[in-house]
């Protein structure tokens, strides 16, 4: 009989284990380190690892893209990330690193809020957000957390690096600490009411509508008037 394995994506753990079948591509936690995960098999794991980067479906959607990218870690709701890609793809994003427990495309639940960006911005699968930042690096990427923290400023006062990796964490616990460790930047959006936190979908779009008008005049891209309503909705 086959046995269905599947991997801690912690790089502090990173035990191969066989969970109960009922858990299998649902979220759960590692018996051993308790880190949140996804029951992937380890088979579904190494192909998403090896797929390439998709390309823009065509020169008009690579146009704009901009030194811009986004690290997408433990997101749990396939609807947020659709909704980034395409935000992603208003904003001249060129490239999309989901991690951990985030859902890739192919998904009817992603397709359904991205309405074909999916298929415009490159993305690739890797299992620990920390690892994939250390590439992300040795390309001149600065990593930026969108997080409320102690050493937090507001967006609007952010100087923003040549080449911005912008970190999204998962819509309860947001940025780990681990992460927020690796980050040379915290950026939070002030609010004015109760609340201290938005949907991550909904702060990415005003983080990344800001940072790709920022970007933009230094590579001579240009927001079109149908790029900016996009970015606003």
């Amino acid at each position: 009989m086959h046995r269905v394995l599947v991997r801690c994506p912690s790089a502090a753990c990173g035990i191969v284990f066989e969970p109960h079948e009922r858990w299998l591509g649902k979220n759960m936690y590692c018996p051993a380190c308790g880190a949140r995960m996804t029951a992937r098999p380890l088979e579904v794991d190494a192909a998403l690892a090896r797929r390439p980067d998709l390309p823009p479906q065509s020169a008009e959607s690579a146009r704009e893209r901009l030194p811009f990218v986004v690290v997408a870690d433990n997101l749990r709701s396939l609807w947020n990330v659709g909704s980034i890609f395409r935000t992603a793809d208003a904003c001249g994003v060129s490239r999309i690193v989901l991690c951990g427990i985030s859902g890739c495309p192919p998904r009817a639940e992603i397709a359904k809020t991205a309405l074909g960006a999916e298929r415009a911005v490159a993305w690739e699968y890797r299992a620990d957000a920390s690892t994939a930042l250390g590439p992300l690096r040795e390309e001149g990427y600065t990593p930026v957390a969108l997080e409320r923290t102690p050493q937090s400023i507001p967006l609007d006062e952010a100087s923003w690096p040549e080449r911005v990796c912008l970190v999204l964490g998962n819509e309860v616990a947001g940025v780990s600490s681990t992460l927020l460790r690796d980050c040379a930047l915290h950026v939070h959006i002030p609010m004015l009411g109760v609340k201290s936190s938005l949907n991550v979908a909904v702060a990415f779009g005003i983080a990344a509508f800001a940072i790709g008008r920022a970007l933009a005049p230094r590579v001579g891209a240009r927001f079109s008037a149908e790029a900016e309503a996009e970015a606003r909705r």
